[in-house]
C-alpha cells in the first residue's frame, strides 16, 4: 500500500528548506521490515489553497503499526508537528 502524509505549513515556514531534513528523517523508516520506498515532494504551485509537502511511503499494510511506533515517525511529529497548520493522512492499495 501507499501511505501519504500531506501537510500544510504555517505561514512563514519555507518548504524548500525542509525537504532535505524531512527526507532524511523518513529514509530512516526504510530499515523497518515491510517499508520499501519513501518519497518527499514539495508542492510545485504556490497558492494559499495548496498544501506544501507530500510524503509517500510504500509499505506492506502489516508494517503500518511498526511505522507508527518508530523513532523517525516520532521525530517527525515532535520536530515538525509544531510547524504544521494542518495535515491529511491517506492510505491506498496501489
Amino acid at each position: 500500500m501507499k501511505h501519504y502524509i500531506i501537510a500544510k505549513l504555517k505561514d512563514g515556514i519555507d518548504k524548500k528548506t525542509l525537504i532535505g531534513p524531512v527526507t532524511e528523517i523518513f529514509e530512516g523508516t526504510l530499515s523497518i521490515p515491510g517499508i520499501h520506498a519513501v518519497k518527499v515532494k514539495p508542492c510545485c504551485v504556490d497558492r494559499p489553497n495548496r498544501y506544501d509537502i507530500m510524503i509517500e511511503i510504500e509499505m506492506e499494510r502489516e508494517a503500518l503499526e511498526a511505522y507508527d511506533a518508530c523513532e523517525p515517525h516520532k521525530k517527525w511529529k515532535a520536530e515538525y508537528g509544531p510547524m504544521l497548520a494542518s495535515k491529511t493522512i491517506f492510505d491506498s492499495e496501489d
